[in-house]
């Protein structure tokens, strides 16, 4: 079990951070679908995860094969790319899904309360708006130097591996 949290303050910043963090996970996500096919064929799970305050990736399985596997995900963080049609289409889903949100009651509650308790918070109508503002191709890649530039990194290793 591999668990590493690439914490950055740029995150927290904006709604609009967010919203392009969110974006940025979500195509990262899907390049790794098919290359990750295999791994996930072979019994190694792996997951990434936007997180308040970076991006999580966890990765399990037999510890052989699990540094290629973490590997695979590392070269597409740094090597990140995409294409206008794969923009287009997780804006779309990032859209019906801070929609979704934003239509139950009881995640409008809990998210009204966070913003309450919690310092620099932004709230799903902020994201929201931000979104059906638009965001730029620009701005994302943009983003994503700027956040890959100002990582800090916490690892959790646990199982049959050697220091």
């Amino acid at each position: 079990y591999v668990r590493f949290h690439l914490i950055s303050p740029l995150i927290q910043q904006s709604a609009e951070n967010i919203v392009l963090f969110d974006t940025f996970v979500s195509i990262l996500s899907h390049n790794l679908g098919e290359p990750a096919y295999e791994a996930d064929v072979a019994q190694l799970e792996y997951k990434l995860v936007a997180g308040e305050h970076g991006l999580v990736i966890r990765v399990k399985g037999f510890n052989h094969k699990l540094p290629l596997l973490f590997q695979l995900i590392i070269d597409y963080l740094s090597d990140f790319s995409f294409t206008p049609a794969v923009f287009e289409m997780i804006t779309e889903q990032l859209k019906k899904t801070y929609f979704n949100i934003l239509i139950k009651p009881e995640t409008l509650a809990k998210d009204a309360r966070l913003l309450i308790l919690e310092h620099g918070r932004w709230s799903m109508i902020d994201k929201y708006q931000t979104l059906m503002n638009g965001l730029s191709i620009e701005s994302l890649s943009s983003f994503v130097k700027a956040f890959k530039s100002q990582l800090f990194v916490e690892g959790l290793v646990q199982g049959n591996f050697t220091s």
